[in-house]
């Protein structure tokens, strides 16, 4: 008899597709159909944590110094079946930290450290990522003695800043508090090739024009973190490779001297691994099979390991120590001439010119063996790009501001996703505040909340003026990297008083009615803007028929000039609000997809979105005015009037010029509404549609306003980290 459980030319006893990915999924049959996924992206039934668990208070236990010394103690313990270079892991954990953070992008704050998604695809099977499945593999023991305390995303950075450390760099602190991820964030656009590493022409309008790159893209390719190191899609020219070096360092918000800084830091340690047949590296970790256990790019080269080692395909050390935080990067670049060679696995690389013996690094296995040194043509860039020769020039006539700026860029690199410094965690985290941490002063709490609600009450604001601008002030907030939100009402500073979809007249006025009233009671502006939103939101209840009091929380503060990076803040201009049915130009990407990604961006779930929508419009909170899905004859009040009408069969929909829709009587024909592809989604998506029928039964009028209270005070308190744990 046939075991059951052994294959045979049978039929499958399974159904395929019952627990994994197919040909047959929704989106493959229907590809155009809007994939509400990314909105249901970190669902809590993928975190097999207890539902009470809350790491931010659980790391607040961690003996810090414990997992310091047992971390510093793993940089030297090399283990036979992944060993360290020079018998130091330093170089390899930098690269894993420094991988992890380097995904992040400031256009949408997505990528980066934060949430520990270097442990699943697409990144842990990126071609940038060789080698480093080792690296979290090393860590391992670690992580299981510390367990729930120490999450994988803070002991991967700590352990980067360790390594750092422990090769003689004084860094410049260190913040815990970065929570895991249970799932891959699939939803994320790395970019639309099909294949690994293609060549960046289809990223580019012009691939000679660096600035024209996709956004919210940062890398030059599919599957690497800034550029190729070999010079753009390949060809070695080091002038052409520092204006993309500049451009992906921009969209991390890192401006020259960091950029520099970085890339000279970062090279002073460790080395390239390319010492065999990259041709010949199995497949990455996500396509392995079962007995290779999460590993990938097996490589069947000599040992395959060690001085065989095969990851980016360059080979060689950058420095003559490179197990030591020293000037020796700059001794090598600028010192010596350099030329153009190949690496044993065939890559583009530069050696230098009639180099001394001395100046030689060691081989990794054997300190007998002295080997060539190398560049890549990033780090040719910076010799060759004035602007960064001059910045290097600076660095070398001056080590300690170079360590420095290095350690100040390294700390931003590696906590430029965690938010502003309120959330850092831990006896490490520096007490100064960095431009690009956003500060915000604490605000007051000790104001008459009554009395500003009755100054607001006074005053000839209407409820859609108030509740636009609170909407605008929240609305900016970005879970991807906590940035942006109410907070700080920098609503009022530039560059965000001048974003098209703030409407700068309405904005102008509403704020220089609210303005006094925060003088007079001693709120801070950021929450009178914010109760005057919830005051408009209360009114529009009431005449409805449901008296509701908007919970509120004092204690924002405001925000100065001086303590805005507007720079860094443009990438936070609304590009789209579907929530006001508004678009600042039309984009290939449709309205309705800009929904999405701006609802994912605040936080928000599928029905919280719907809810708002419904009650935005009947708000007549349109941008500009527009009455766009305004689908109701009580205009101000919090009724579910948007759902109803919708859903109403005694209606029908037909598209006219320019995106714009038209809602007819059946019958008669008459034209009864006007409407976007952002209102008529909610009818026409399967699963919008069934949280649009919720809301439009009788029985469920109630239930809308509670809903929208509920998803409006998120939005609102977005970004108070100071009433989270």
């Amino acid at each position: 008899m046939t075991d059951q459980f052994t294959p045979t030319g049978g039929k499958c006893p399974i159904m395929h597709g019952a627990n994994t990915v197919t040909e047959k999924s929704v989106q493959a049959w229907w590809p155009n159909s809007l994939n509400l996924d990314i909105l249901h992206q970190h669902d809590t039934k993928t975190n097999p944590l207890d539902a009470d668990f809350d790491y931010r208070t659980a790391v607040k236990t961690l003996d810090v110094d414990a997992v310091k010394a047992d971390v510093r103690a793993l940089m030297t313990d090399s283990q036979d079946w992944w060993p360290a270079d020079w018998g130091h892991y330093g170089g390899l954990m930098v690269r894993m930290a420094w991988h992890s953070a380097g995904s992040y992008r400031l256009a949408d704050g997505r990528g980066g450290a934060g949430c520990g998604n270097m442990r699943f695809a697409p990144l842990n099977s990126w071609p940038d990522n060789v080698s480093l499945d080792k690296a979290r593999r090393l860590l391992w023991p670690v992580k299981k003695k510390y367990g729930n305390k120490l999450s994988w995303a803070d002991l991967i950075i700590l352990t980067g800043t360790i390594a750092y450390e422990s090769m003689g760099l004084e860094t410049f602190g260190f913040a815990f508090g970065r929570e895991d991820i249970w799932h891959p964030e699939t939803d994320t656009y790395w970019g639309a090739e099909k294949e690994w590493l293609a060549d960046s022409d289809s990223r580019y309008g012009d691939i000679n024009d660096a600035t024209s790159m996709e956004n919210p893209l940062a890398a030059v390719q599919m599957g690497l973190i800034y550029v190729n190191p070999e010079g753009v899609n390949g060809q070695s020219d080091p002038a052409r490779t520092a204006l993309h070096v500049r451009e992906t360092f921009a969209r991390m918000a890192m401006n020259d001297e960091e950029t520099a800084a970085l890339t000279a830091g970062g090279h002073t340690v460790g080395k390239a691994h390319g010492n065999g047949d990259a041709s010949l590296l199995g497949r990455e970790p996500e396509v392995g099979d079962v007995e290779n256990q999460g590993f990938g790019w097996g490589n069947p080269s000599g040992k395959g390991m060690g001085r065989d080692t095969v990851s980016s395909g360059i080979e060689g050390a950058w420095t003559t120590n490179p197990t030591q935080w020293d000037m020796g990067y700059f001794k090598l670049l600028f010192g010596y001439d350099w030329e153009l060679t190949k690496s044993p696995a065939g890559a583009t690389q530069w050696q230098p010119i009639n180099i001394k013996e001395e100046d030689k690094p060691v081989d990794v296995e054997d300190p007998s063996i002295r080997l060539m040194p190398m560049m890549t043509d990033a780090d040719m860039a910076m010799k060759v790009d004035p602007i960064y020769r001059a910045i290097c020039e600076k660095f070398m006539a001056d080590p300690a501001y170079f360590t420095d700026t290095f350690a100040r860029a390294w700390f931003k690199l590696t906590h430029r996703d965690m938010g502003p410094k309120v959330r850092y965690i831990g006896p490490d985290a520096p007490a100064e505040d960095l431009i690009w941490q956003d500060p915000i002063p604490a605000g007051p709490t000790n104001y008459d909340l009554a009395t500003v609600k009755s100054s607001i009450a006074n005053s000839e604001l209407s409820a859609s003026e108030m509740i636009c601008t609170a909407w605008d002030s929240a609305r900016t907030f970005r879970g991807s990297d906590l940035r942006g939100g109410a907070n700080g009402a920098r609503i009022r500073l530039a560059p965000q008083k001048d974003w098209a979809g703030n409407e700068p007249g309405r904005l102008t006025k509403v704020l220089s009615v609210l303005e006094p009233i925060a003088a007079q009671t001693g709120a801070s502006i950021a929450d009178v803007i914010v109760i005057a939103g919830n005051y408009g939101v209360e009114q529009a209840a009431k005449a409805a028929g449901f008296d509701v009091q908007v919970p509120f929380d004092a204690g924002r503060g405001d925000a100065t000039d001086e303590m805005t990076d507007a720079d860094s803040f443009a990438a936070l201009e609304p590009l789209a609000d579907g929530f006001r049915n508004w678009q600042k130009h039309n984009y290939t990407v449709s309205p309705e997809e800009m929904l999405l990604d701006r609802a994912q961006l605040m936080g928000l779930t599928a029905p919280e979105m719907a809810v708002l929508i419904g009650g935005m419009r009947v708000l007549d909170t349109n941008h500009g005015g527009l009455k766009h899905g305004v689908f109701t004859s009580r205009v101000g009040e919090l009724t579910p009037d948007f759902f109803v009408n919708l859903t109403d069969m005694a209606n029908s929909w037909h598209p006219v010029d320019g995106g714009i829709y038209e809602i007819r009587d059946r019958r008669t024909g008459a034209v009864k509404w006007t409407a976007t592809r952002t209102d008529l989604v909610f009818g026409s998506n399967s699963i919008l549609r069934s949280y649009a029928e919720v809301y439009a039964q009788d029985d469920n009028a109630g239930k809308f306003v509670k809903d929208f209270v509920a998803a409006w005070t998120k939005v609102m308190n977005a970004d108070r980290f100071d009433l989270r744990s």
